[in-house]
């Protein structure tokens, strides 16, 4: 009894696990927040490598209050989302880290810029597919004549949910970013070596 709470999909989270995670935390950010340059050194990203800016991509996005840090409430949600998260919620997380300026919309800019993110990110891990033959800029634009549903050149997040929904390769070319858990631990691993 009082050691689990329910969450809204019906799966408990033991108060035990939540407690262990805290202390990890604390142990790795005294402050009780993290700053980039510990997300990134945590993660094993090189500040100045491929993977820095989707690095710094994801840390933005799990800073639910915009205040260039993540607290301990912020870490869990997002890993409650990477881990348990539905489709719908890991597809608005994957906005998120699409719209960098926070605007509500992503433009062309953008979605080069972390498509590109991407293309660095599977070229140092070596993950080579079959997609991975088209240029940036073929991506952004198939991407963008599939979901832009009004053909104004940007991406509303209504437009990203329903067009990731509705095209599998458009769903495909997210995955990167809709499995933010596998990217994290390839990180962890890599830097366990070094």
């Amino acid at each position: 009894m009082g050691q689990a709470q329910q969450t809204e999909n019906s799966e408990e989270i033991d108060v035990k696990v939540l407690q262990d995670m805290y202390r990890k935390f604390v142990l790795e950010c005294p402050s009780g927040v993290l700053y980039l340059h510990e997300f990134k050194r945590f993660f094993g990203v090189d500040p100045t490598g491929e993977a820095s800016e989707y690095a710094e991509n994801m840390f933005r996005a799990f800073d639910k209050n915009g205040d260039n840090t993540i607290d301990f409430l912020e870490f869990v949600a997002a890993l409650n989302l990477v881990f348990r998260g539905d489709l719908e919620h890991k597809l608005r997380w994957s906005f998120k880290v699409y719209d960098k300026d926070s605007n509500g919309y992503i433009d062309r800019d953008e979605l080069r810029s972390i498509i590109d993110s991407i293309y660095q990110v599977k070229r140092g891990s070596k993950t080579n597919t079959e997609d991975s033959k088209l240029t940036v800029d073929e991506v952004v634009n198939r991407i963008l004549a599939a979901v832009d549903s009004d053909g104004d050149g940007t991406i509303t997040m209504d437009e990203f949910i329903k067009g990731a929904q509705e095209d599998p390769w458009v769903l495909s070319m997210l995955k990167l970013d809709m499995n933010p858990a596998r990217w994290v631990m390839d990180q962890r691993r890599k830097s366990a070596y070094f």
